[in-house]
């Protein structure tokens, strides 16, 4: 006769390998689209007319003005990594530590 030890665990494995197949076995419900509708535009037309109230010379940011960021964020990380490995130099534990002492083993 089975143990409900064996038992339990094999139902619940039988279960799961049902669900995964289940899962992968079982078409994918069909999605419904609408092939008349269209999607809205992702940039909008700007034609740079004076009555739109749209600038049209936008300026970006020049190359001296990523330099200087990068110098920036570089001088930063550098900085926090001198703190870091200041800390790191010195040992956490000087001396010996206690290890666990062993238990006796409970009898019943």
């Amino acid at each position: 006769m089975i143990s409900l030890r064996l038992a339990v665990p094999a139902a619940l494995a039988a279960a799961a390998v049902a669900g995964c197949i289940t899962y992968f076995v079982t078409p994918a419900p069909p999605q419904q689209v609408e092939a008349d509708q269209r999607l809205p535009p992702t940039v909008p037309n700007v034609t740079g007319r004076p009555d739109t109230g749209i600038p049209t010379n936008s300026q970006r940011p020049s190359t001296e003005d990523h330099i200087d960021a990068f110098e920036r964020a570089a001088e930063a990380i550098l900085k926090r990594a001198q703190d870091a490995k200041a800390s790191a130099d010195k040992p956490l534990v000087t001396g010996p530590f206690p290890l666990p002492k062993p238990r006796p083993i409970l009898r019943p």
